[in-house]
């Protein structure tokens, strides 16, 4: 369980949406200081003192290492940076599907080799990574950039734990943010991802399951996959 009054957090994409909703919400639970991420800093809200904007890109390892090194201070990471390109695997475009793996996947990834050390030397603390509940159901390149995230936080989860670092993953349907504008199907709202995220880690949860979608996919995990995929049914 990780109280987070006093924590020192870093969110990435925090300039808008679900991030800087976690930016808001850390500040409300008492954290000391949020370190804002984004590539440009400039577009932060830091009206509170508490917020550092800081630049980072996720997908370059250079500017990851950077500012590891400038917020020795961390105790908290939100892996929340995260684009989507709507490819398909069969057709779609190879060299968009690569950029979506290095912010999805390799961002997160990158982030946490980075800040394992910085959290560990500050006595342990936690990462909190936004993967989707489309981890579990494939519509497309974007679902497997979540999936391979998904299985990541399960490694590092173990991998972690002795370092008193815990992992918290993140599963939740279509948000109400922009990466969500083009369709009418129902929204969960940032502030409610958000908030359910940090209940799981204060609580000591593994995961927080935001919404009846994605509470719905976890349900038929242990079924027959064509549960999942009901086009692959036949008539």
């Amino acid at each position: 369980m990780t109280d987070i009054t006093g924590q020192v957090a870093l969110v990435t994409g925090a300039n808008r949406g679900l991030g800087a909703a976690f930016v808001a919400d850390l500040l409300a639970r008492g954290a000391a200081k949020v370190y804002a991420a984004a590539r440009k800093p400039e577009s932060i809200d830091a009206a509170d003192p508490r917020v550092v904007p800081i630049a980072l890109d996720v997908t370059d390892a250079a500017s990851v290492a950077a500012v590891a090194a400038a917020a020795g201070d961390v105790t908290l990471v939100v892996n929340n940076a995260g684009i989507a390109v709507g490819e398909q695997f069969a057709s779609g475009d190879l060299d968009a599907i690569r950029s979506e793996f290095d912010t999805n996947f390799w961002g997160p990834v990158l982030v946490t080799r980075a800040f394992a050390p910085v959290i560990a030397a500050n006595g342990g603390g936690a990462f909190v990574n936004m993967h989707s509940a489309l981890s579990w159901v494939g519509v497309g390149s974007y679902s497997a950039t979540k999936a391979a995230l998904w299985s990541a936080s399960n490694s590092l989860r173990v991998e972690l734990a002795p370092q008193n670092i815990e992992v918290v993953g993140v599963h939740v349907g279509w948000v109400d943010t922009d990466m969500a504008a083009h369709t009418n199907d129902p929204k969960v709202a940032p502030e409610q991802v958000v908030t359910e995220a940090l209940d799981a880690l204060q609580a000591g949860e593994a995961e927080a399951i935001v919404g009846d979608f994605a509470q719905l996919v976890k349900s038929k995990l242990s079924d027959d996959v064509r549960a999942l995929y009901p086009q692959l049914v036949a008539n």
